[in-house]
């Protein structure tokens, strides 16, 4: 199958991984972080192939709240066609002003053991979807892991996206390298105290930032077709917090000098006071125009340049 479409540049790279062997390899390994979860970097170390839940509420079996075309992502993503959406229940933050708290912080949507969720892969394929994208994926690679490689056994063959919240784990990013084709991380806080008190996990931005190098070491800079769709590479996300909070100064530092000055990227300003957010007075206002254009600036003065609009 691979060797049909192996010389074009923008074929999935897991597909050469699938005529290896290496992908079924890869769901092997990956399971064997569930006896003692260190799935993700909380490393609750509970017994999930034996039922127990830890911080993500998530045992072996993930939960999907729904599975359709997305046309709201960002246009390399979504395209004309959609994106081939899967929000998984659950997360591994804890944001206080989460704008989905109903999927993220609750066990909303159905039980999908790797056969249903390739078969949603397929579907969301047949209906002529760019991509997969997968949505909060941090606490479920093995289980992701095991759903792509029987959908690609069975004729998928378009990129995947990993669509995270940015703390994810290293362990599980070398498992997932020529897997996952277009990585698009959070990029949540520059300030681990700002992280731990709005989002309770502790050093996220040491966390997020090994796993943006990671992620850019395995995909490179964003790459487009002619039309303008993504086929693979990073592109990541900065969602702007009233008042600073977000440390996206030291954000779009990191990204200018360690990452790539020509990432592609989404300074976001759609914040608004959402679940916990109103037991919180700096928290609980919308985002100024001018504190997003004052990110905007602080880009472009680095040299981030590749913004989406």
């Amino acid at each position: 199958m691979y060797n049909l479409i192996m010389h074009s540049e923008n074929a999935p790279v897991y597909l050469k991984l699938l005529d290896q062997g290496i992908l079924e390899e890869r769901v092997h390994q990956a399971y064997q972080h569930l006896a003692n979860c260190d799935v993700c970097p909380l490393e609750c170390g509970v017994n999930r192939l034996k039922g127990e839940h830890g911080i993500c509420q998530t045992g072996e079996i993930p939960q999907v709240s729904s599975y359709f075309p997305h046309h709201g992502e960002e246009s390399p993503i979504s395209g004309n066609r959609g994106s081939g959406t899967i929000f998984f229940s659950r997360c591994n933050l804890r944001c206080v002003y989460c704008q989905n708290s109903d999927i993220s912080q609750r066990s909303a949507g159905s039980e999908v053991h790797p056969e249903e969720l390739a078969k949603m892969m397929l579907d969301l394929q047949s209906a002529g979807c760019h991509n997969i994208n997968f949505v909060s994926p941090s606490h479920i690679v093995p289980q992701i892991l095991a759903g792509v490689h029987l959908a690609a056994q069975s004729g998928l063959k378009i990129p995947l996206v990993y669509n995270t919240g940015g703390y994810d784990s290293i362990a599980m990013l070398s498992l997932l390298d020529s897997v996952v084709d277009i990585y698009m991380p959070d990029m949540k806080y520059g300030n681990e105290l700002t992280a731990w008190k709005y989002s309770r996990v502790k050093n996220y931005p040491t966390v997020n930032q090994l796993a943006v190098l990671e992620m850019q070491r395995q995909v490179g800079d964003l790459k487009l077709d002619d039309q303008g769709v993504a086929y693979r590479g990073l592109l990541v996300r900065h969602l702007v917090l009233p008042n600073g909070l977000a440390g996206s100064e030291t954000i779009l530092k990191f990204l200018s000098e360690k990452v790539s000055k020509q990432v592609y990227l989404n300074i976001m300003a759609q914040y608004h006071p959402a679940y916990k957010a109103g037991e919180y007075p700096e928290l609980n206002q919308r985002v100024r125009l001018e504190e997003y254009q004052a990110v905007i600036a602080i880009a472009r003065r680095l040299g981030l340049n590749r913004l989406a609009v």
